[in-house]
């Protein structure tokens, strides 16, 4: 059996048939991770659902951004956005059943066979792998709970900027989300800067990569990761970057994670501009 983790997906159903056929990707003996975005901005969200949902136990997938925006859009939370490309989802006979399985999707998993987690986007320093799990519980919970909707309507939002262990309600959960589905640079404090979305280098100090700060206590684990296609495919300190921008005209691509690490990629077209 193969364990791959696959990038952000974002309704480029096409290319993620290449790319399983380019790894041999076989359910009957294979498992496949994805690290969220399965919707948005690519042109088939709705065969990118029912394909993963299809998959059953031998898929795994964590909730990204886009995934909540569709959750929060079609619970009547949130208006649509311009380059938002999931009315066949909206409009689907299966979107009931469909949008119960995505909200019921974890935004952490861990596998300590593999010695694996699977996260969307980061973690703030101050995290361990112990504090990141009963974090994400608290937000599932919330979201599989019967006032999922509550939640969804106070979602939304860059605020507060920086953890406590002294924070609490929807302000607790939102920050939570914003790590788990927005993070890219912050700073030792926990501080986040949500607007920043250029490669590691553009932000301003003392923002930097959640995963090179020194005090990051998720150090030593190994953390993948979606959500940042300005970094590309890489690894750096234990932390794997999956995101290699299929949706901008770059790369799909799965990152075998039982053994030795293998990439593979496949090239795929752009279907949105990244300023979009």
């Amino acid at each position: 059996m193969a364990v791959y983790a696959v990038g952000d997906v974002q309704g480029c159903f096409d290319e993620l048939l290449e790319l399983f056929e380019a790894i041999d990707f076989d359910a009957r003996r294979d498992e496949v991770w994805f690290c969220g975005d399965l919707v948005n901005r690519g042109p088939r969200s709705l065969e990118v659902m029912r394909f993963v949902k299809g998959l059953g136990e031998r898929a795994v997938t964590v909730l990204g951004n886009h995934d909540l925006h569709l959750l929060a859009v079609a619970h009547g939370c949130e208006h649509r956005r311009p380059g938002d490309t999931f009315d066949d989802v909206l409009n689907a006979p299966d979107r009931a059943e469909l949008l119960d399985w995505l909200r019921r999707r974890p935004l952490l998993h861990h596998d300590e066979t593999l010695g694996c987690t699977l996260i969307h986007a980061g973690l703030p320093p101050q995290w361990d792998l112990a504090r990141a799990q009963a974090c994400a519980a608290e937000v599932e919970a919330a979201l599989r709970g019967p006032n999922y909707g509550a939640f969804l309507q106070h979602m939304y939002g860059d605020q507060p900027q920086c953890w406590s262990d002294d924070l609490g309600g929807w302000e607790r959960l939102r920050f939570i989300v914003n790590c788990f589905t927005r993070l890219r640079f912050c700073d030792a404090r926990g501080c986040l800067a949500l607007q920043e979305k250029g490669p590691p280098g553009s932000a301003p100090a003392p923002y930097r990569p959640w995963f090179t700060l020194p005090e990051r206590r998720s150090r030593g684990a190994r953390i993948l990761f979606g959500h940042w296609s300005t970094l590309g495919a890489c690894e750096d300190d234990g932390a794997y970057s999956l995101d290699s921008g299929c949706l901008w005209g770059g790369k799909l691509t799965a990152l075998r994670l039982d053994g030795r690490p293998e990439w593979t990629s496949v090239q795929c077209p752009a279907y949105a501009r990244p300023d979009a």
